[in-house]
């Protein structure tokens, strides 16, 4: 074997030292509810044992032998012998893991799995969704309180029950699914600490077994969210292709009562999509595995909409203003680090309407990265891109396709993407046995595994490794690894539809990436006339329909994939109006009881006696929101969730940076110390591992072709801030509905500098003044014409400004 590389081993779930129970079976005495579980090859069993005699604590204890199964079946027999006076052990039901336990006001509910489903398979790992559960009280009804069966007891299981868990929660056994394959590969963490993750929605429910085991193999971790496997082929060449998107249980609700950031610096409808392809390969031999992932949340602002019945489109406001923008920060912070630097903002927001909505956030956020920049490097400031989809929408579906295209090269040329083979040779304890990398026994050292080469160069990154078996001794040619660094994080207003569009085409180019990575084509480009871009559509539309319906209670609206696809016009408008009244109804009448719902699953409301009860509360959105204290740093604490695809300090890539996991605060000081006492340490060595970054097919000067740095600066399409953080609103936003006539512009011919904000739509809002002038309009709608020529140009390849090379360089804002 090679020297320096050590590739990772998988798990074969059917073998026998596996140390996963998977199926189970409750049994009941009148004191006690016996547990049995085994694992999937039938080679050990345990046992586990609830008391059921106490009418308000829970009392769970595990037996730490390990049986066989005719130790067991004895065991059992015993126990139904010595209960036999008081009816003896009877069978309740098979399971398949415990969800978790809840508690209202009377006594302990059990949550059980009694029916599951195979949606997919990863490196051999099977993911299951949920057919059918139960929520069992667990003590006898001999000792059960009156409040058992009381009126508000009763709702609040009816509540609980309205969180389907047969749509759209999925688990493995034995694989973490709430982990990126990357951060899985590169960390070998299991146990307790995953269901700490952000990703996994029952945390609150299991952490009273948790806390009494020690362990995790009697529950599930569910992540919420859309899991979605299919088989494609290329060239007679086969692969499998997962999407899987994971919703966050942090800031976790419904549209209008969920929007912006909160004191943590945790936004709404956070999801992280990853994107996954494996290849078919033959028995024995090594398999390429490759992922990207990318982010979506809601804009990082304390922003609200009041819920109307009468308005279906409710005011934007800008609440509880925060001068400093310390959530924001906070935000940007705990993105670092999850996946490291850059960030790259996708920002789809409009930038001009005829009554200020949307133009209020987008200004407002584009102060909050400028702001936020001053202190940092240049290579660690957020890479912000303003593009507004809905006025490039109402051109060909397929031109805005391709732009977004054009964006999605270059961010991925930024992050790059994972990549790696594995072994045939399977181990127990599959992508987390150990880490994916091995030391070196001289320096004690990260190997490094360079991964900034060309595709042009593939065969030079193949290495001749020998792997032994018992059998013989067989040859493959392994490339090194490369890894993602760093994310595009891409928002509209609801961070759906223009979302969704906008994910569909970065993920489109970084599939070409993929299997050009995994050689299965030979060039890294998929045109959208590919099968297989219209293969990926499919999948990326259920996906934002399902995250849609979660979000905001209707299925996404997909006019520019309807219209990709050459759907008839009539039938995409009807479907687009059924969607919104879908959506509108949903969100005036159904969404306060499921943000309830959701509250109480996650626990964020945990019902007293002589408390009111949720339902008697204001709405979860003026809870959140309408709490004033002038004092904004003092009360806001950092986000410090967990990271989800870079690994921790002892794997190579937590090293790979000096200021890698650090506030953006401190790396701009250039301090090491970490976000708090518990975070990993930072090394100061210079970096062991190369990150890949794709070299672009294109010259870095062929987007938005033909404009001059000046006539950006002054365009409403394009605006780049280089280092002057004393610009103001005037600098680079427009709006002409805030013309000093008070006439109202339409959408399409808005073309001046916006200067203004109303403050009937701000809560302790910026005061600017306006000051435009007409020579300023003029020339700014006419660097608005040249840019969008230059943008709709389908003859031959574009050129790109200086102003976007300057931001692929050095971050900092740029307009479309």
């Amino acid at each position: 074997m090679n020297s320096e590389t050590e590739l990772p081993n998988l798990v074969d779930p059917e073998q026998p030292n596996s140390c996963f129970l998977q199926k189970f079976k409750l049994y009941e005495t009148r004191s006690k509810f016996y547990m049995i579980g085994r694992d999937k090859s039938r080679t050990f069993w345990r046992v586990l044992k609830i008391d059921r005699l106490d009418p308000s604590e829970l009392n769970i204890l595990e037996d730490p032998a390990t049986y066989s199964d005719d130790e067991c079946y004895d065991l059992l027999k015993r126990i139904h012998e010595g209960n036999k006076s008081m009816g003896g052990l009877k069978f309740i039901t098979i399971c398949y893991g415990i969800v978790g336990f809840v508690k209202f006001l009377g006594p302990y509910y059990m949550l059980i799995i009694t029916k599951r489903r195979k949606i997919g398979v990863i490196c051999g790992h099977t993911i299951y969704a949920i057919s059918k559960s139960e929520m069992i009280p667990v003590p006898n009804p001999a000792v059960r309180s009156k409040l058992a069966n009381s009126k508000n007891e009763n709702r609040y299981k009816k509540l609980l029950c309205t969180v389907d868990l047969t749509k759209d929660f999925f688990f493995s056994y034995s694989y973490s699914v709430m982990s990126s394959l990357q951060k899985n590969l590169c960390d070998n963490k299991t146990g307790p600490i995953l269901y700490e993750k952000m990703f996994v929605w029952n945390e609150y429910l299991t952490r009273g077994i948790r806390n009494s085991l020690k362990n995790t193999l009697w529950t599930v971790a569910l992540v919420y969210g859309f899991f979605k496997q299919v088989n494609l082929s290329v060239s007679g060449r086969d692969f499998k292709l997962t999407l899987i998107a994971r919703r966050s249980r942090h800031f976790a609700g419904t549209r209008y009562l969920k929007r912006g950031v909160n004191e943590k610096g945790r936004v709404a409808n956070d999801v992280e999509t990853e994107q996954i392809v494996i290849e078919d390969a033959a028995e024995g031999s090594p398999v390429q595995i490759s992922s990207i992932v990318q982010n979506r949340g809601s804009i990082p602002l304390f922003w609200s909409q009041e819920t109307s019945r009468l308005n279906i489109k409710p005011d934007i406001i800008l609440s509880r203003k925060d001068h400093n923008y310390e959530a924001t920060r906070l935000h940007f912070e705990n993105l670092v680090q999850r996946y490291g630097d850059p960030i790259i903002i996708l920002n789809l927001i409009k930038k001009c309407e005829k009554k200020p909505r949307e133009t209020i956030l987008r200004a407002e956020f584009a102060n909050a990265i400028t702001y936020i920049n001053k202190s940092l490097t240049d290579a660690s400031r957020l890479r912000f891109l303003h593009w507004d989809l809905h006025k490039h929408a109402r051109g060909k579906a397929t031109n805005v396709l391709t732009d977004l295209g054009r964006v999605a090269t270059f961010a991925l040329g930024l992050t790059g993407i994972f990549y790696c083979q594995v072994t045939p040779n399977l181990g127990p304890e599959g992508l987390l046995k150990g880490s994916f990398f091995e030391k070196n026994d001289d320096s004690g050292k990260c190997l490094q595994h360079s991964c900034s080469r060309k595709y042009e160069d593939d065969d030079s990154l193949e290495t001749e490794i020998s792997n032994g078996s018992d059998d013989a001794s067989r040859n493959y040619n392994v490339r090194s690894p490369m890894f993602q660094k760093g994310v595009l994080r891409t928002n509209c207003i609801d961070c759906l539809d223009r979302t969704n569009v906008a994910q569909y085409a970065y993920g489109l180019v970084g599939l070409g990436h993929q299997l050009h990575a995994l050689g299965i084509t030979e060039s890294p480009d998929i045109d959208l006339d590919n099968p297989l871009a219209e293969d990926l559509m499919r999948v990326y539309e259920a996906m934002g329909d399902t995250l849609a319906l979660q979000y905001g209670g209707s299925a996404a609206h997909n006019k520019i994939f309807s219209e990709t696809r050459g759907q008839w016009k009539a039938a995409t408008q009807s479907q687009e109006f059924f969607r919104t009244l879908q959506r509108f109804y949903s969100n005036a009448y159904m969404d306060a009881e499921k943000q309830d719902a959701i509250n109480v699953f996650l626990g964020h409301y945990q019902p007293l006696q002589g408390k009111p009860a949720l339902w008697e509360l204001d709405s979860d959105q003026h809870y959140n929101v309408g709490r004033r204290n002038d004092n904004v740093r003092s009360f806001i604490k950092r986000s410090l969730s967990d990271g989800h695809m870079l690994s921790e300090s002892d794997s190579p890539i937590a090293s790979a940076d000096v200021g890698h996991n650090q506030p953006l605060s401190e790396i701009a000081q250039g301090g090491s110390k970490g976000i708090s006492e518990s975070a990993p340490a930072i090394s100061t060595c210079e970096s062991e591992i190369s990150y890949c970054r794709f070299t672009s097919p294109m010259p870095c000067k062929q987007l938005f072709s033909g404009m001059q740095e000046d006539q950006c600066l002054q365009s409403d399409n394009i605006f780049y801030d280089e280092h002057d953080y004393d610009c103001n609103f005037s600098n680079f936003l427009n709006s002409d509905w805030l013309s000093s006539s008070g006439n109202s512009c339409e959408e399409e011919t808005c073309g001046r500098s916006f200067a203004s904000v109303s403050s009937e739509n701000l809560v302790n809002g910026p005061m600017v003044e306006t000051s435009t002038s007409v020579s300023e309009s003029g020339s700014t709608k006419k660097g608005k014409e040249q840019c969008e020529s230059e943008l709709s140009d389908d003859n031959g390849i574009l050129e790109y400004s200086k102003s976007f090379m300057n931001w692929v360089d050095n971050g900092e804002l740029l307009f479309l």
